[in-house]
């Protein structure tokens, strides 16, 4: 626990230009450098909201020692190398999903933090959106009763995006799926079986030896007797942007809606039938936020002269959820306790999708979590 301001280094200023102003209000906060490989950019954006110190190296932004923690926000392929190098240089590490691509990086990341007492967070924005934290509130609260099912969908068209994504597994990018529906009861995944469906164009296959379009994951909740299914697609079928979570309980259910701008429905049991069914108003959670922050919850505030990040203006402002990662991560440094999810919860939730891969590739497979994606109270 301290009592000065954090200082904080965003790493990746596409994506990450976003927070800057969240650590630069937030009161815990001191944003002190920021790092962008493109000396052009870096400046271009460390100019636009004042920041002095700028690098292009990440070993220097490492051995800078006035920094406490680093936000990586780079391409999914440096996200488990630039994690390891950080927590080795005893900087704790807040990063963008997924933890790693491989389960062996999720591994070396999980042991880091232990070894060192260094904290990990992976910034899982679903699981911080309005909309997650609406379903959270009436769980907590006991209106959904006991939880019977849930399932996700994240459902995306990633032509023209870097070219670490052509081809991509679908389920190598499914934290927005899994994390909601492992974390509204606090579980971790103990097995997965997964099917592909359908085939992307011959032109992708060869980038990571995956010809699905389609795949969709039953996941077994471990220490429960729930399962939650999962449906992720990245190419080559035709649907408009979605990031879903459902959750169907003995009292209520929640569905979200099938188009995007429209509202959730809640479901009630014992109704008429034609009244079992209602819109439902999700309402923002702000007021869970230091003030100086609260207003980031609303996709308005980020219209500063810079560009959005596509990822930012197709996910709909991820639900208000960037505040609430950078709080839930500060004040966990701030209090000397883990931040949620932590490592071994961030690495549950990434192996998820890397072994449901697996699985597809053997026709349903199932293929069980290791042991160090288990979470200590689990």
């Amino acid at each position: 626990m301290t009592d000065r301001p954090l200082n904080a280094a965003i790493v990746g200023l596409g994506f990450g230009a976003e927070f800057i102003p969240i650590y630069q209000r937030h009161p815990d906060v001191d944003l002190v450098a920021v790092c962008q490989r493109t000396k052009e950019k870096l400046d271009a954006v460390a100019d636009a909201f004042g920041i002095r110190k700028r690098y292009t190296d990440y070993a220097e932004l490492l051995a800078d020692p006035e920094v406490d923690f680093v936000h990586i926000n780079t391409p999914i392929p440096d996200h488990a190398t630039q994690s390891i190098r950080a927590l080795e240089a005893g900087k704790h590490v807040a990063c963008t999903v997924p933890m790693a691509t491989s389960v062996e990086d999720c591994r070396r990341i999980v042991e880091l933090t232990q070894k060192t007492g260094l904290r990990y967070m992976m910034m899982e924005t679903v699981v911080y959106s309005r909309e997650y934290l609406f379903v959270k509130q009436l769980y907590d609260d006991g209106e959904l009763g006991k939880i019977q099912f849930l399932q996700a969908s994240h459902q995306q068209d990633m032509d023209g995006w870097p070219d670490y994504w052509p081809g991509l597994p679908p389920m190598h990018y499914a934290t927005h799926c899994v994390g909601p529906c492992l974390a509204l009861t606090r579980a971790d995944a103990e097995y997965v079986s997964c099917f592909g469906s359908g085939r992307i164009r011959d032109d992708l296959v060869p980038h990571y030896d995956s010809p699905f379009a389609v795949e969709t994951t039953h996941v077994k909740l471990r220490n429960s007797d729930l399962t939650a299914r999962i449906c992720r697609s990245l190419f080559d079928t035709a649907r408009q942007y979605r990031e879903s979570f459902d959750v169907y309980g003995s009292k209520k259910s929640f569905e979200w809606p099938l188009i995007e701008g429209e509202p959730p429905v809640i479901h009630t049991a014992k109704r008429a039938e034609p009244e079992i069914p209602e819109k439902a108003r999700v309402p923002d959670f702000a007021h869970l936020l230091p003030a100086p922050i609260q207003p980031f919850t609303t996709k308005g505030v980020y219209d500063l002269e810079n560009e959005q990040h596509l990822s930012f203006t197709q996910g709909a402002g991820h639900g208000g959820s960037h505040p609430h990662l950078v709080h839930e991560f500060v004040s966990a440094l701030k209090e000397g306790r883990d931040a949620y999810p932590n490592a071994a919860q961030s690495a549950n939730w990434t192996c998820v999708g890397i072994l449901a891969h697996e699985s597809a590739l053997e026709g349903g497979k199932i293929v069980a979590l290791p042991d160090f994606t288990f979470s200590t109270d689990g």
